[in-house]
């Protein structure tokens, strides 16, 4: 479903990603996971169009589309759901989920996939007249993911998911993705929460300074010496 191939991304003369290569099959989950810095987010913004890469190109199905830009990504049904939830915090809750469904195809099942992220998120339906910036950060989050969701993705690529949470928030974060998963959207997880996120998803890609270091079955990873070490503290 989606390819990178020998991605090099750099800032300035500092070269932040490291000949990555990765790939997304259909209806899976995959998490790429790492400390902070290493190139996670950056990755992100190479598929959603938002960087371009020095070399390497990245697929979707057939289309290649490293040099495309982000608008025509999101037409596609590449969504990105960034670090930080980047809502808009002076309009309410409604407003900032119809902005998610500014596509024809969204616009025409804007309803359906309203109650949908409801039946998900249940405490939007009753925050909807509220204004996003007065939300909790739990609510800010499930706010940014179902602004996502009313885009109708083919991939739902989802950024620093548990960033500052509480641990009962994280669980219900998490559970929420699976969920989503579960109905048929593939799903790429950046995380620095590395437990939380080998447990839900298929495969799993271990990145540090910019490149991938292993990679593997979620659960697998979570057995590999290496990553119990640097990431579990065991």
């Amino acid at each position: 479903m989606l390819r990178i191939e020998k991605i090099e991304v750099s800032y300035d003369k500092l070269r932040v990603i490291r000949g990555v290569e990765l790939h997304v099959d259909m209806g899976e989950i995959i998490a790429i996971v790492g400390a902070n810095g290493a190139g996670k987010s950056t990755l992100l913004r190479v598929i959603s169009g938002l960087k371009r890469p020095s070399s390497g190109t990245v697929w979707f199905y057939e289309n290649r589309i490293d040099m495309t830009p982000p608008h025509l990504i999101v037409e596609l049904g590449i969504i990105h759901v960034p670090e930080g939830r980047k809502i808009f915090p002076s309009l309410d809750v409604l407003e900032n989920l119809y902005l998610g469904s500014y596509k024809a195809k969204a616009k025409e099942r804007r309803n359906q996939t309203l109650n949908e992220v409801f039946a998900l998120f249940p405490v939007l339906r009753e925050r909807r007249k509220q204004l996003a910036g007065t939300l909790s950060g739990g609510e800010q989050q499930m706010l940014a993911i179902a602004r996502g969701l009313m885009a109708l993705p083919r991939i739902l690529m989802v950024d620093e998911l548990s960033l500052g949470l509480a641990p009962l928030l994280v669980v219900e974060m998490f559970k929420a993705v699976s969920e989503i998963n579960s109905k048929g959207t593939t799903v790429l997880l950046v995380e620095q929460n590395v437990f939380n996120s080998l447990q839900i998803c298929n495969r799993g890609y271990v990145l540090e300074n910019g490149s991938v270091v292993i990679e593997g079955k979620g659960k697998e990873l979570l057995k590999d010496e290496n990553v119990k070490k640097a990431y579990l503290g065991m």
